[in-house]
């Protein structure tokens, strides 16, 4: 996920609907959620009310999200007006009364559409194709039919990996979605750039129904250049910038803070952190590019790392000066620029545990005296 070029502004305040979306503790009490979830995503989005747990405290990750499901996301996303679109009337016949606000609001915002002329899929699990379907046409893409050329889901696909919509989620294009990647496809669209036409496009229907099209539709990412979002946050400076979705359509009360000292975790490790309305939603470590546990010396580094990077960064092959000293663990960070090791943190283990003694290769528990974290490595 790439970072905000200015601090991200969201508030929310549609209420929830159902179990799945009533208002409940913060994400980091959620007992059924783990460090091996989009965590970040979750604590984010029940933050600021888009996304949250159950009565019982759950926020159910694993569970798949409905098409039905899917709109009151979008809705709450995006601050619909669902209050005016009670007893709407819709085309489709599948739609629950609950849902009813929900769908009409986002249908006729133009995010989502039914699987049929009479069909809406309610109860249908939404695809990962299907929801950055719903996420790209709220940030301005795919405003005309012919954008999605023989095939919708290829074309949704190829665009939503180009503005990296699918990083954290590994559900393929037809998979089912759960919460746990839909909190993330959610958040990841908040710090995406908005898009517009760029005008040049147009078609002209001539006596007879003859379509003439100008060619393909261009979109351009929108900027504070732009009248309607001049007065977005940081404009003092006279610099232009691109316009997150966030930002255009929550000014004010969510700010993220890239990595760097003064949003380390407690481990030490560089991190994100999150703060709403004053409040810190939390800070969150990021993924190492190398995790190295036991002992490391110079040409174990060299040999993981790669020639180039661990050459860059001052590692000599045939050297057997330690990186990381046994019961020690190592976090690597590479820039993603120059390919060099950035930020380095060992950490003290106070305690190994064999796990398998009867294995060939024993495996050993790293205990971290940090925060009780546990590590695997081989011996």
């Amino acid at each position: 996920m790439r970072n905000l070029k200015r601090a991200l502004s969201l508030l929310l305040s549609s209420t929830m609907v159902l179990g799945m979306l009533v208002m409940g503790s913060s994400a980091a009490s959620y007992t059924d959620v783990t460090s091996e979830e989009n965590v970040e995503a979750i604590e984010v989005l029940k933050a600021v009310g888009v996304m949250t747990g159950d009565e019982n405290g759950n926020f159910n990750p694993d569970k798949q999200v409905t098409r039905a499901e899917m709109a009151v996301v979008m809705a709450n996303l995006l601050d619909l007006k669902v209050e005016d679109f009670k007893g709407a009337s819709l085309p489709f016949t599948d739609v629950p009364e609950w849902a009813v606000p929900y769908v009409a609001a986002c249908y006729a915002d133009g995010i989502t559409a039914g699987i049929s002329a009479t069909e809406y899929g309610s109860n249908n699990s939404v695809t990962t194709a299907q929801a950055a379907l719903m996420m790209m046409k709220a940030l301005g893409y795919f405003q005309l039919a012919k954008d999605f050329g023989s095939d919708w889901q290829v074309a949704t696909v190829k665009q939503g990996s180009k503005i990296n919509l699918f990083d954290g989620i590994t559900a393929g294009a037809s998979t089912a979605m759960t919460r746990n990647e839909v909190a993330q496809i959610a958040l990841n669209t908040l710090e995406s750039t908005m898009v517009e036409t760029d005008g040049t496009n147009s078609t002209i229907t001539l006596p007879g129904g003859i379509v003439i099209d100008s060619g393909d539709t261009k979109y351009v990412e929108v900027t504070n250049a732009n009248e309607k979002y001049a007065a977005i946050n940081n404009t003092q400076d006279g610099d232009k910038y691109y316009v997150e979705l966030g930002e255009q359509l929550y000014n004010g009360k969510l700010e993220k803070a890239p990595s760097g000292a003064a949003t380390e975790t407690k481990l030490g490790l560089p991190g994100i952190s999150w703060v709403y309305d004053g409040d810190t939603v939390g800070t969150y470590a990021k993924d190492a590019d190398l995790v190295v546990t036991g002992y490391a010396d110079q040409d174990d580094m060299y040999s993981k790392m790669g020639k180039t990077v661990a050459e860059d960064f001052g590692y000599a092959k045939d050297n057997d000066t330690k990186v990381v000293d046994y019961g020690e663990v190592g976090y690597f960070y590479y820039d993603e620029t120059d390919s060099v090791i950035v930020s380095t943190y060992v950490g003290v283990v106070s305690d190994v545990v064999e796990a398998d003694e009867d294995a060939e290769t024993p495996a050993y528990v790293l205990i971290d005296s940090v925060d009780g974290k546990t590590v695997y490595y081989e011996t």
